[in-house]
Order: structure tokens, then sequence, then C-alpha cells
């Protein structure tokens, strides 16, 4: 058995995990909304017409944030049609998907499940087809208390108080052509520059994200971040991050190291940002909001588009998600985790059935995807000090990422309550022997191991009929022994290794 090594300390801290690292995406979208988070008439749902099951799975998962209403969708999207009676809310064309929407599902719908699903809203504004003013106007609707018209119109449509949303997406992914107003890095980095100032004019206590690119292998990748954010430095808070891993081409020993790619790309966002920073003579370190990522077989995508047409919420970009996509997607949560100094906020994209961790089938039950487990142990688990850890072991060669480890780690320490939690993938076939030195952290015993393997059987998935199929599963934890210990992981795993000092 191969053997790798990793020393804990509390000097070495990163920065403090930030809970709105484990956010989520709600877009108007296949069956994201209706059929997913939303649909009157189900058994489960309450009297807003939100799915019960899904928003107790969405409390469990321990999502913090939700960004919303897209994504592709926001860039054709006029807010008001989704405010007022539903009644008299317009259907229109949804020019991102080519579907219709209905509009039941707006503003006042989010919130208010926002507030049961216990997350904080993050909002993004139209800068596709849209611009300045209708962005002030939704963030006088949302945030002003009263007194104005946008305000009263609110509360007259029974919200009473302001909605005080603080964080805001200036647009989406405006740099891609399929994007509805696709813009060049200047256009754009004036719009969101022009839409920032007004913004903080009506309340500057909003945090607000720019536009970076869809992602590291745009050809604009870089010099896009550089010239929007000469324009948007001082006025924004944030820029956006998005990636998604691809395992259709059956290379899974690439897919299994996809977290190498993801670590590279925020350090090529820190590094521009940085840049810009100097030439601007600007001392603020500029934070990533990574506010899409997960895996997605984006093979199949066209498939699903063929058969749109002009309907209602069709089933778009339902993923099924084996035992090795819950392994990467745990390995992606720890590279956020140890970038936490600069990543502030990052969404997992999407929520329910579109590329989801929970899926649901209308008018019937809902399920937790294998992808569900790893994020929602993080959530738990991840609280306090970000440690960095560097270890020691051994590589292996991939077509796409080169030589890369085979295990990967992070630490997250909670001093006041005396625990330390260590995750550790193994992304090899065979298994894994971890030899943790603990010496910096005394009094540690060991707790719990839990992991989730798939070296077994990689492609097991979680369906309807098999719901719990794929799920972690508890070890016998090591004993500690002078402030060392010793660790089986299993082949293609990630896992959970907590300590405590408490008895």
């Amino acid at each position: 058995m191969r053997t790798a090594q990793l020393t804990i300390d509390p000097a070495f801290a990163i920065g403090p995990a930030d809970r709105r690292l484990f956010g989520s995406f709600v877009e108007h979208l296949g069956r994201c909304v209706y059929g997913g988070v939303f649909e009157p008439g189900h058994p489960t749902a309450d009297d807003h017409g939100f799915r019960a099951d899904v928003l107790d799975m969405t409390r469990e998962l321990g999502v913090s944030v939700v960004r919303y209403p897209g994504g592709n969708f926001v860039s054709g999207y006029r807010w008001e049609d989704g405010v007022g009676p539903v009644a008299d809310r317009p259907r229109r064309l949804d020019l991102a998907w080519k579907t219709i929407e209905t509009n039941a599902f707006g503003l006042h719908e989010f919130m208010t499940w926002a507030e049961q699903a216990r997350v904080e809203p993050m909002m993004a504004v139209n800068l596709g087809t849209r611009g300045v003013q209708e962005a002030c106007d939704l963030l006088e609707y949302a945030n002003h208390p009263g007194g104005t018209a946008l305000s009263d119109l609110r509360r007259k449509h029974g919200a009473e108080r302001p909605y005080g949303v603080r964080l805001w997406c200036l647009g989406n992914e405006l740099d891609g052509p399929w994007q509805v107003g696709h813009k060049t890095a200047d256009e754009y980095g004036r719009l969101a520059a022009e839409t920032a100032r007004a913004m903080k004019l009506i309340d500057p206590s909003v945090s607000l994200v720019a536009c970076g690119s869809s992602g590291r292998g745009m050809p604009t990748f870089a010099s896009w971040e550089a010239t929007v954010l000469e324009h948007t430095y001082e006025h924004v808070d944030y820029v956006s991050a998005h990636t998604y891993y691809d395992p259709s081409d059956g290379d899974r020993a690439s897919m299994l190291a996809s977290a190498v790619d993801m670590d590279h790309f925020i350090n090529e966002v820190v590094a521009t940002a940085d840049h810009v920073a100097a030439k601007l003579r600007q001392r603020r370190k500029l934070k990533i909001s990574f506010d899409e990522w997960n895996v997605w077989y984006q093979s199949r995508l066209q498939a699903d588009l063929d058969q749109r047409g002009w309907v209602e919420a069709p089933a778009l970009i339902e993923d099924t998600y084996t035992a090795v996509d819950a392994v990467v997607v745990g390995d992606l949560l720890l590279t956020l985790l140890r970038h936490a100094d600069r990543v502030g906020v990052a969404c997992q994209a999407q929520l329910a059935n579109v590329i989801a961790p929970i899926r649901t089938r209308t008018g019937g039950p809902a399920w937790r995807q294998s992808i569900f487990h790893p994020f929602a142990l993080t959530a738990r688990y991840a609280r306090g000090s970000v440690l960095r850890t560097e270890p020691v072991g051994p590589t292996y060669e991939t077509k796409r990422h080169g030589e890369v480890p085979v295990l990967d780690s992070v630490a997250v320490h909670d001093e006041e309550r005396g625990e330390l939690t260590v995750f550790a993938v193994n992304r090899d076939s065979t298994d894994l022997e971890l030899r943790l030195d603990l010496r910096g952290l005394p009094g540690l015993s060991a707790g719990s191991h839990l992991t989730l393997a798939a070296g077994d059987d990689p492609s097991a998935t979680n369906t309807e009929a098999e719901p719990d199929r794929v799920t972690p599963r508890t070890i016998t934890p090591p004993t500690v022994d002078g402030g060392r210990c010793t660790v089986r992981l299993p082949a293609i795993s990630w896992n959970v290794l907590r300590f405590t000092t408490r008895p």
C-alpha cells in the first residue's frame, strides 16, 4: 500500500471557513423552480406552493446562500413580470433556454422561500438587455423602506418590510457569445461600473459582484477580468468565477483531479485582480465569488436543447451523478476551503433537478443524489479556521492536468469547540495509508471517520428506486498515539476525519 504524510498545525491558518462558501443556485431553467422548489398541488406543498420535501433537504444540505434568478435566464429577464398578483403576470418567451416563462414564481415567492429555507438571497440583475435604471428600480423595490413609488409598490404587494438583500450580481456571463446581450469587456465593464455606482447610492450596504469569465477555457480569459476590473475595481466587492467539469470522455483519472484545474483557475483570477489593484494603486484585496461550479455532463446538453420547443419547464440537464462524481464534488469543496482567504462566496449549480444534489419527480418523491452527501457533510463540519496542509505522497499522471498528487486535503480547526476536521481525498484506484502528525494540537483523540468510497462501484448512482445506494459510511476511527495516527483511505474516496480534545 502506498503512503502519504500530512502535518496539521494551527499556526498555518488561511482564514475562516466563511458560511457563504456553501451556497447554491436557483435559476429559471428546466425543472429547478417549477417542479423543483415550487410545485403547487404537490402532496407536500404548503400554502405558497413550496415543496416541503425539497425545503427539508435544502436545510439538511446546509445551504447558506442562494443565487437567483440566473444564470443565463437573467440576461433577458424583466423583474417586474414576477411581482404583483400572479393572475396578472405575463407569460414570456425565455430566450436563454427557449421555453415559456409563466412568472408564477418571482421575487416575492423566492424571498419567502429563502426565509423558510433559512438561506441568504443573492440576487442577479439583468445587464444583458437592460441597464442602470432597471437595476436601480429592482434594488429600490427590494430594499428601500418606503415612501417612494417602488418601495410602496412592494408594500402594496404584501411585503411591508424591505427585503434587505445584501449580495447582488451585476449580470451573468456576459463574455459568452451565447448570452442574450453579450458584450465586450469594455462595454460590460463600463456598464457594470455605472450600475454599481448608482446601486450604492441607493443602498451603500450592498456587496456587488462583477462578471468574470464564464470559464477558464474562454479565449478572453484573464484579459476579460483585467479590463472589467479596471472599470469596476473601486466599485465592486467580488469578481465571479464559473467552472464545470465533464466526465463524459471516460477519462476517470483526469476527472478525479478536476480540483487541480479549479485551484489553478482561482490562482490566476487572484493574480489578475491583484495586478489591476497594483496598477490602480488599490490596497483592498478583491475576493472571488465562485458562484457557479459543479460536475456537468455537458456533452448531453445538446440532446436536451433539441427537444425544447416553446413549452413550460421542460426536463433539462437532469444529470444523474455517480459515486465518482461525488468524490470529485467533495474535492472541489476542499479547493474552495483552501482558498478561504480569497474566495468569499461560492454557489454550487444548481439546487434541484438541474445538475443538482436534489432530484424530484413531479407529483412524486424527492431524493438525494450522490453529490448531496459531501456538500452536506462539509457544510456541517467545516467550521472554524481553515488550515494550510502540504501533503507529501505519491503522484500519478493525467492527460488533462499532467502529474497530480494522489492525496488532496484540507483541515479546519474549531478552537472554541476543541475540534479538528481533516477532509481527505484519495484519487487512486487502490487504498492509501495516510500518516497524520497532530502534535501541533496536543490532546486530540479520534472522534470518527466517514468515507464515501467509489472504488468498489464507481458508476453507482442514487435513483428514485434506490435513493440510498451511494451514501457515506462510518469506518472505525484511528487511534491517536503521541500526537500521531495512521488511517487507511479507501480507493477513490472522499473522507471526513474528526478529532476532539473533549471527552
